[in-house]
């Protein structure tokens, strides 16, 4: 796409519309501790969640990504002819080739956008909206960020460490320009540690461990070896990326009035809220009704959080994420 010239200088994106999906069937702590052996309360205590949403056997992660999209652009109230470009952060496509965000767009009828996948794990959308950000600041057209998972289909059942906590649901956000320099992203933080790469991870289906006969199906599954391990680092991950994105916005804890973690787990959100000193009242969670959608969790719960109570000109937002790669990120952004 060719640039225009430096008249661009200073614009800005606006969140216009938010919008959020998540799969009809509940699935409670009570059946995955029936499932695993596990005392009643064991899974609330050690994550904060009581249940999580798994998607139907005929739902995919474009068509969870369809319904969030479909809510946010009604939001937003934008002819769909505007949005010129569609990202979609998944870890779950519904196919390893091709990718799933044209199609999306397609569904959506958005017939003049370019669409991409975005594989960021719990960090993809962080990235996407960056970069969507970044598309609308230069191009001064509306783009659609989604996310949304299907990792009920990535767990093993009979692993406790991955079983309890994570779900399936979507979330999106449409962008259009600004000229209000105190809107869209304000500060970015991207991290990354590639030394810890293999801390969450499916071992098989990649170029490294293709698909082969006599792959064991627990190996096209996620694992996570250390728990312990997964916290400390992202948490300081997580921590550090928001303190630099606050940097970087110029600004401090006190001006943020809403913090959106992704939904990891309990003890991780409280010990990073703890760390950067944020008071539980600015949190938005949904981690205890939907578990973790990994990249979606984001999107999601600042759709819940703005259906609630919504969002206000002047305010400031701090995302943050941490995930597997190690990839995270934090990111104020300007309402």
């Amino acid at each position: 796409m060719t640039r225009r010239g430096p008249e661009r200088a200073g614009t800005s994106s606006r969140l216009i519309g938010v919008g959020r999906y998540a799969p009809e069937r509940a699935v409670e702590n009570a059946e995955l501790e029936s499932q695993l052996r596990l005392e009643p309360g064991w899974i609330a205590r050690r994550t904060g969640i009581a249940s999580r949403r798994y998607a139907a056997d005929d739902e995919a992660a474009s068509d969870l990504a369809v319904r969030a999209g479909e809510a946010a652009l009604a939001n937003a109230g934008l002819p769909r002819a505007d949005v010129a470009l569609t990202l979609l952060a998944t870890s779950t496509p519904d196919h390893l080739l091709p990718p799933s965000a044209p199609l999306v767009a397609h569904r959506l009828g958005l017939a003049r956008s370019g669409a991409a996948d975005l594989a960021g794990a719990c960090a993809g959308f962080i990235y996407a909206l960056t970069l969507g950000d970044a598309f609308v600041r230069t191009h001064r057209r509306p783009a659609l960020v989604v996310a949304a998972n299907v990792l009920s289909r990535r767990i093993n059942p009979l692993d406790r460490a991955t079983a309890v906590l994570f779900g399936d649901a979507a979330g999106a956000v449409v962008l259009a320009p600004s000229d209000d320099p105190a809107t869209g992203v304000l500060g970015v933080d991207l991290a990354s540690e590639g030394a810890r790469y293999d801390l969450i991870r499916v071992p098989a289906g990649g170029s490294r461990r293709p698909f082969a006969a006599g792959t064991p199906a627990s190996d096209l599954l996620m694992e996570m070896p250390s728990g312990r391990a997964v916290f400390a680092h992202t948490v300081a991950m997580m921590t550090a990326s928001a303190r630099r994105a606050l940097a970087a916005a110029g600004l401090a804890v006190d001006d943020i009035s809403r913090w959106v973690p992704h939904q990891a787990n309990g003890r991780i959100c409280d010990a990073v809220r703890r760390a950067l000193g944020l008071p539980a009242e600015r949190a938005v969670m949904t981690l205890e009704r939907y578990g973790n959608s990994s990249a979606a969790s984001i999107p999601f719960s600042l759709a819940a959080g703005a259906e609630a109570a919504p969002l206000r000109h002047g305010e400031r937002v701090l995302l943050v994420a941490a995930g597997a790669g190690l990839a995270g990120g934090a990111l104020v952004y300007g309402c």
